[in-house]
């Protein structure tokens, strides 16, 4: 009975020891993390106008702080300026010949967009490349009163045509005084993120405002477009992420009752290896308190056998930074997870070994899973 009790013993420490070294496998999941923002853009502005479109081409620039609230939705306050311009084919008539003219003007436009995230809707949040979206907001153009040179396009066309500025209509002189108009604009913005808190965005904007803006009384609403190149600059990551175990298998134990026992020597029991990885953060290579408990199953293992030795190979993952940063990186994280096993926990230096494999061998299909020392402790015959 005794030998009978001894075998099963062995048979249920052998299952126990076969199952804690299995490869950790789950799940990770990607939690979107609310972010501050700023912006900087710069382009070209097309002004709406009645003459050649080159001739209306002004620069631009914008400036902007913005909040993501979630995943989807966010707000962003803005500053656009810089300068507009204006422009007039003016007929031939009464022996007058055809000319052109065409001017320019400065304004600043205030602005406060909702933004609406479609990469993040659609796609989830997570460690992807490109973001794209759009949004739609309200502000006011201050816009400055005209210059000399608009009044003497003005004049020009009245002395030219002989017309008294009372009677003509086109621009008023109350269109040419300094003035506030509220605007209402939206646009589409697309994002190539280097990093997950740097990325280099294009925007194209439209915006409709009064029709006094470009000094012209046309009897309709007047527009510009902006088509600006910028960078963008997160404060905080975007998201975060979390790893989920599959769940444990269920073991079941069945004792076989035997008839008959007969008075063997009990064999040894064999000793499987373990494994444990210890999981990092993006850009870092310190032990998290949660991840502490897998060296402490290491050294359990190394206590129980005193002839056992433990691997340690660091890795990063392939989806961001470069070789010289993964190799780096690498490196560190098996460097802490040895330094723990010798200062924290005294195991012996002559009984660890250790590599690192940088971003050039990626053990899990998982990007962020590479984020990873891998420990794997066995006994030495």
């Amino acid at each position: 009975m005794k030998m009978k009790k001894a075998i099963l013993s062995c048979l249920m420490l052998m299952a126990g020891l076969s199952v804690s070294a299995q490869e950790q496998k789950g799940t990770t999941e990607y939690i979107f993390e609310p972010n501050f923002y700023i912006q900087l853009q710069g382009g070209a502005r097309y002004t709406t106008g009645e003459t050649d479109f080159g001739k209306l081409i002004s620069p631009t620039i914008q400036g902007a702080i913005g909040y993501n609230f979630n995943k989807a939705l966010g707000a962003r306050l803005g500053v656009n300026a810089w300068q507009s311009k204006g422009g007039y084919d003016i007929p031939a008539t009464a022996g007058i010949a055809a000319y052109k003219v065409d001017y320019k003007f400065t304004s600043i436009a205030p602005a406060l967009d909702l933004t609406l995230n479609l990469s993040n809707l659609f796609f989830g949040v997570g460690p992807k490349k490109f973001d794209f979206g759009v949004f739609i907001g309200v502000g006011a153009n201050i816009r400055s009163a005209a210059s000399d040179e608009v009044k003497d396009i003005k004049a020009k066309i009245e002395r030219d045509y002989n017309i008294p500025e009372a009677t003509w209509a086109f621009m008023p002189s109350d269109y040419l005084e300094s003035g506030v108009f509220v605007t209402g604009r939206g646009g589409i913005f697309a994002d190539y993120k280097i990093t997950d808190q740097f990325a280099i965005g294009l925007e194209v904007n439209g915006n409709i405002l009064s029709d006094k803006f470009n000094y012209k009384k046309a009897g309709n609403p007047d527009s510009y477009f902006n088509a600006m190149l910028g960078l963008k600059y997160a404060f905080g990551p975007t998201y975060t992420t979390k790893f989920i175990p599959d769940p444990e298998p269920q073991i079941e134990y069945v004792e076989k009752i035997v008839e008959k026992i007969v008075e063997v020597p009990a064999p040894e029991p064999v000793i499987e290896p373990i494994r444990r990885d210890v999981f990092f953060l993006i850009n870092k290579y310190n032990i998290r308190e949660s991840e502490e408990q897998k060296v402490k199953d290491i050294v359990d293992y190394m206590r129980a056998n005193q002839t056992a030795r433990v691997m340690v190979t660091g890795y990063a993952d392939a989806g961001t930074g470069n070789d010289r940063i993964n190799d780096r990186l690498a490196a560190q994280r098996a460097d802490a997870v040895v330094k723990m096993l010798t200062e924290k926990y005294g195991i012996p230096a002559d009984r660890i070994s250790y590599d690192s494999k940088g971003a050039r061998v990626q053990p899990f299909a998982d990007n962020d899973s590479n984020r990873v020392s891998i420990c794997i402790a066995e006994i030495q015959k």
